[in-house]
């Protein structure tokens, strides 16, 4: 497994790069505010939104699929494990 650990911005970022396997990732938002995920067009208004200071959110992600994350506003901690395939 890899772990990696981001701080979101209002800027999308690529927090899970594309693999060609299928894999279940889970996020952990440590804070108290909502990051949202999605594609490279992710934004507060369409991304799927996170629970804050939650315990960690599974999510199947397809083969050579990229997950984007992205805040509202300010900064959140993020934190993802994932397969090391």
């Amino acid at each position: 497994m890899i772990s990696s650990s981001y701080t979101v911005t209002t800027t999308a970022q690529i927090v899970v790069p594309a693999d060609e396997s299928n894999r279940s990732v889970y996020f952990h938002v440590t804070g108290n505010g909502t990051v949202y995920l999605g594609g490279a067009d992710v934004t507060s208004a369409n991304g799927c939104a996170t629970q804050k200071n939650a315990v960690p959110q599974e999510l199947f992600v397809p083969a050579n699929e990229t997950v984007y994350a992205i805040v509202a506003s300010g900064t959140e901690d993020l934190r993802i494990l994932r397969p090391s395939n």
